[in-house]
């Protein structure tokens, strides 16, 4: 065989060429929040079925989903719920066609992010 020549090409760009912003980990966080609120979810259906199978099933069920573990599952799916919710609203407003230039961009995403934390702290200080 002929040697092959190999032609010098440019590598493609690297997440380190790129500056993280804001609008970018928001979008990163909704996907995020979406799959964990599933797993949540899934907790959750698997603690009712306990309950309706039988009383030594539920004691297990209800160990797990009552302990520091399962608190701290929940109270990060409530941080996630109402994140998810604040970047759904985002979006309605993105694809009402507002908000679109980057500072604005910014800002909503900024709410979005103080915004989780104040509600899910008022939540559970409420409840």
């Amino acid at each position: 065989m002929a040697d092959v020549k190999r032609v010098e090409r440019p590598l493609s760009p690297h997440l380190t060429i790129y500056r993280w912003h804001i609008p970018m980990l928001t979008s990163i966080l909704t996907r995020v929040t979406g799959n964990a609120l599933v797993v949540s979810v899934i907790l959750f259906v698997w603690w009712l079925l306990a309950a309706a199978v039988g009383p030594d099933y539920f004691a297990t069920a209800n160990a797990f989903v009552t302990s520091w573990f399962g608190d701290l599952i929940f109270t990060l799916s409530l941080l996630g719920l109402w994140y998810h919710y604040l970047a759904g609203l985002r979006h309605l407003i993105y694809d009402a066609g507002r908000g679109l230039d980057i500072p604005t961009a910014e800002k909503l995403g900024w709410a979005c992010l103080i915004g989780s934390v104040v509600l899910t702290v008022l939540t559970l200080l409420i409840v």
